[in-house]
């Protein structure tokens, strides 16, 4: 009877070792900033629940709006993180900049909001512009080096 089965050995006597060598470093190179992907999801879904978290629904409608879609926005910024790092670390930049947008959008979406809407918006909007700008630089390092 014949032998089929196959011996596992080293894959340096591959003929396509450096091909996939390169592909494999091709792929987790981009990777440098995994770990924000969760914290970003993780604030933009807090961000689309804080009206209802905070209990200012029926006193800034506005806001609760503005709010939603802009978790929904951070939200899908961090699937697309996740998704195609490649090509979406380009977009760290308008996230730093929503970040800058919540810490001055109760005084400017809002009418007269009190100071549990005030730091509940500052710290989204804080958090948001941090995580943002570590993707910024990770990216910029990341493009350096290639």
């Amino acid at each position: 009877m014949a032998d089929v089965s196959h011996s596992r050995g080293d894959l340096a006597g591959h003929p396509d070792v450096t091909e996939m060598q390169a592909r494999y470093d091709r792929v987790l190179g981009g990777r440098d900033v995994v770990l924000v992907d969760g914290p970003v999801f993780l604030v933009g879904l807090y961000c689309a629940a804080s009206p209802w978290i905070v209990h200012y629904t029926s006193s800034q409608p506005a806001l609760v709006v503005h709010n939603l879609i802009f978790g929904i926005a951070i939200a899908l910024l961090a699937l697309g993180f996740t998704v195609t790092p490649d090509r979406m670390y380009g977009l760290s930049g308008a996230m730093c900049a929503m970040g800058v947008w919540m810490i001055v959008s109760p005084w400017i979406v809002g009418t007269g909001p009190d100071k549990g809407v005030i730091w509940n918006s500052i710290v989204i909007g804080a958090l948001t512009f941090l995580l943002g700008a570590m993707c910024v630089g990770v990216a910029a390092r990341s493009r350096r080096s290639t």
